[in-house]
């Protein structure tokens, strides 16, 4: 193997175990499969352009052409032309994977699962950090600066998976780096001609000066030391240091695993980063519409997504299993049929230009009804779009409880399981000692965890002298609570955040949860929900009860009736029965009127003949660019299969004009019709041959001979006759060939001539004339650059 492949083998192994790093983030973790092969097709053709030889940018250009022909191929197959030739669509198609892929990211936690676009946005970045490797290591000789890209493949992984992405992938990135060195270093020694290595004493095992099969030379022996004490040293040293335990391996204490449901874990990021922007928009645009067959629409929340773990640092979602959405949702954990329970129906749109992961319900769901495709995380009750699936226009009916529990049901109520209590009571070491403090002095007199709850909730919204204010900094730590209880201004953030953790403090179970207010009540009965009525409120879990909500925010949504001294204390009894108001039952198509707004034409509450009046009016058209780009794309591609015919026609009326261009065409069309031609013969015994073989006879034949005659003289004779009549004679063969051959002959003829060959003979010979040139230009500018001042003078 010579040194330069051996360099290119060792590039293409140190980038996959550098991205080995990768492999704990995302499960299964089948993509470096993708990665190798596509990596090893950018390296081959690596290695045939630097062996033609092309120039350094050409060979990058060749492997960055290969790689997009790979990735089109394998990504978007159905998008490209011809199946493997990138084009708009192409583009558009990677454009929206690695927008989906960039989703899924800040979506799921580790380990995530291997969507289309993670997988796409890996496979890209290892083949193009191997790209680089190989550019650098082989192309250019550069092994040593090829680490950077190689130390960044690691870095990303170390960062996405906490820190810690685990000793053994450090251990193995490090390795593929040395390996590289190592190799460039080999290549290097062999090009000085026979290795150096000092003298050893006669007769000791492994002499330099012995036969092959003793040990390394000194220069491989001593960079293998030098990078086995450089390798202890990078693990080692950085757990002595302070304010780096654990150093660039880690330890992977702050990895989390999810679940084993089917479908592998999902978490969402922090769902409350945008909420303080969209609590500033100018303009409160419509999110979602619905209707509802509840009386009191005050208590209508409608619940995104449960924050169920503090760390100190963030309120966020844990890693949880989640499964089919079942057609029946389970019975909500904690919840007693002694409590009052009505069953709520409600109808749901949500607007085009509302687009999330999470589906906005009212809580608890017990039945959802919905296309596309969902999962279902059974701890919190919430669904989750697949993939591509999101809430943008969706229509979905969900069939919900509004538990009204009472205070002397939740007063008496019992302790929670241990199991949850242990999870929900879990608050960070790093918890500021006023926060326990502050919620002991504020629940002080309390003879229950609901009497706690309610003054903890009345401090926040009535009594503590807190002023709502979306402008404060929304940060969402220990320190952020702990700076909040002091200056008394922020939003729901901070309400909901600060009244779950100080609940915790107490030893009440509780979450944040993140979605919408109720909204607000249209003429036509239907509820708008706008951008404005992001919220976000804590939940806090009272046995017989379940999750029960609390709205600790002054002057945002409603203080749930169990909350107020005023609540009845009469419980019913019995399962839970439906609201007999038939005239309440919601409908997504209301009576049409001559009022109907396009809004909700759009959304479909003006009955059918209005809904599609809208959608006639709505003004759109195609895109004019679009439709342009097709149609060329469509022609480019019927013309692909007639070019060879294009071709031919256009050389025949080429030729037909002299002696020698009529022979050569005629030749053709034998060899179009299945005639191979023989150069070596001369006109006359080809002539025989193209009448014998090809059965030609009468005027066809006797054409052929006139026209070998006319060759042989037009090459031979001292002063050669201009021919007449040739054209006629090509014809008359042409038309000959084509009676005797069948229906497939004829159309393999026309269609599909043999004699294209010529046209990738000619491009052959040119890129061949091409690429000598260049190769004799570079050697003669390296000869220029490489002559000494005596050879100058």
């Amino acid at each position: 193997m010579s040194g330069r492949a051996r360099l290119t083998l060792a590039s293409w192994g140190a980038t996959l175990m550098a991205a080995g790093a990768l492999l704990p983030l995302v499960k299964p973790a089948t993509w470096i499969f993708t990665a190798a092969f596509v990596l090893g097709l950018v390296s081959g053709a690596g290695t045939l352009a630097r062996r033609a030889p092309l120039a350094r940018p050409l060979t990058l250009l060749a492997q960055i052409a290969v790689a997009l022909l790979a990735l089109t191929v394998i990504f978007a197959r159905e998008q490209a032309i011809l199946w493997f030739l990138p084009g708009p669509q192409v583009l558009a198609h990677a454009a929206d994977l690695f927008a989906a892929g960039a989703d899924d990211v800040s979506r799921y936690r580790v380990p995530a699962p291997d969507t289309e676009g993670i997988r796409l946005m890996l496979v890209g970045g290892v083949v193009a950090i191997g790209l680089l490797v190989d550019t650098l290591a082989v192309t250019f000789r550069k092994a040593a600066p090829a680490g950077l890209p190689l130390l960044a493949l690691y870095s990303v992984a170390a960062g996405l998976s906490g820190g810690g992405a685990g000793w053994l992938w450090f251990l193995l990135a490090a390795s593929g780096y040395l390996l590289l060195l190592l190799a460039e270093g080999r290549d290097r020694l062999s090009a000085w001609g026979r290795v150096f290595g000092g003298a050893q004493r006669t007769g000791r095992p492994g002499s330099s000066v012995a036969a092959g099969g003793g040990t390394a030379f000194a220069p491989a022996r001593t960079g293998r030391r030098i990078g086995a004490v450089a390798m202890g040293v990078a693990m080692v040293v950085p757990l002595a240091l302070p304010g780096f335990s654990g150093g660039l391996i880690g330890n992977g204490a702050g990895e989390e695993t999810g679940g084993t449901g089917k479908g592998g874990t999902i978490s969402a990021v922090n769902p409350l980063v945008s909420l303080q922007d969209n609590l500033r928009q100018p303009e409160d645009r419509e999110v979602l519409r619905y209707r509802t067959n509840a009386r009191d629409t005050s208590g209508m929340y409608l619940r995104l997504v449960a924050l169920d773990q503090f760390d100190g640092t963030s309120w966020k979602s844990s890693v949880r299993p989640i499964e089919d959405v079942p057609d029946q949702l389970p019975w909500p954990d904690g919840l007693s049929q002694n409590v009052r329970i009505t069953e709520v129906t409600s109808n749901i749109v949500a607007s085009e230009n509302y687009e999330q992961k999470w589906l906005p319900m009212p809580f608890p769901a017990g039945r959802v009804d919905i296309d596309g495709r969902w999962r279902y995380e059974p701890a919190g009750r919430m669904l989750v779009g697949d993939g591509k699936q999101t809430t943008r226009g969706v229509r979905y009916q969900v069939s919900s409880l509004d538990v009204q529990p009472t205070a002397d049901q939740l007063a008496v109520a019992g302790p929670a399981p241990e199991k949850l209590r242990q999870e929900y009571t879990k608050v960070p070491a790093s918890l500021p000692a006023d926060v326990k403090a502050t919620a002991l002095d504020v629940t002080k007199g309390a003879r229950s965890d609901y009497e706690q709850a309610v003054k903890l909730q009345d401090w926040f919204a009535r009594d503590g002298g807190f002023r709502y204010d979306i402008d404060v900094e929304s940060g969402t730590g220990v320190q952020a609570i702990s700076r909040f209880l002091k200056d008394k201004r922020g939003f729901c953030v901070h309400y909901s955040f600060s009244m779950a953790a100080m609940a915790r403090s107490l030893g009440i179970p509780a979450r944040v949860a993140v979605g919408f207010m109720p909204g607000t009540t249209q003429t036509d009965g239907s509820v708008s929900v706008g951008i404005r009525d992001a919220h976000a409120w804590p939940e806090l879990y009272f046995e017989g009860a379940g999750w029960t909500r609390f709205e600790p925010t002054p002057s945002r949504g409603s203080t749930p009736a169990y909350t107020r001294s005023d609540t009845p204390s009469d419980a019913a009894t019995g399962p839970a029965t439906p609201t007999p108001s038939a005239s309440a039952q919601p409908s997504v198509a209301p009576s049409a009127s001559a009022s109907c707004t396009p809004q909700e034409r759009r959304l479909g509450d003006c009955g059918r003949e209005e809904a599609a009046a809208g959608a006639d009016s709505s003004g759109g058209g195609p895109n004019l660019l679009l439709v342009l780009l097709v149609v060329v794309g469509a022609l480019v591609v019927l013309a692909l299969p007639l070019l060879p015919l294009l071709w031919r026609r256009r050389v025949r009326a080429r030729r037909l004009g002299s002696t020698l261009g009529v022979w050569q065409e005629i030749n053709d069309t034998a060899w179009d019709y299945g005639i191979e031609p023989d150069e070596s013969r001369t006109p006359r015994r080809t002539a025989a041959r193209i009448v014998r073989v090809g059965e030609l006879s009468g005027e066809a034949a006797d054409a052929v001979h006139r026209v070998a005659r006319a060759v042989e003289e037009a090459l031979y004779a001292p002063n050669p006759r201009p021919g007449v009549g040739l054209a006629r004679d090509a014809e008359l063969i042409r038309s000959g060939f084509h009676a005797g051959a069948d229906r497939l002959g004829r159309l393999r003829a026309t269609l599909a001539p043999r004699s294209a060959a010529r046209l990738r003979w000619k491009a052959a010979a040119r890129w061949s004339e091409t690429t000598t040139r260049w190769s004799l230009q570079r050697h003669a500018l390296g000869a220029r650059f490489r002559r000494t001042p005596t050879e100058s003078v």
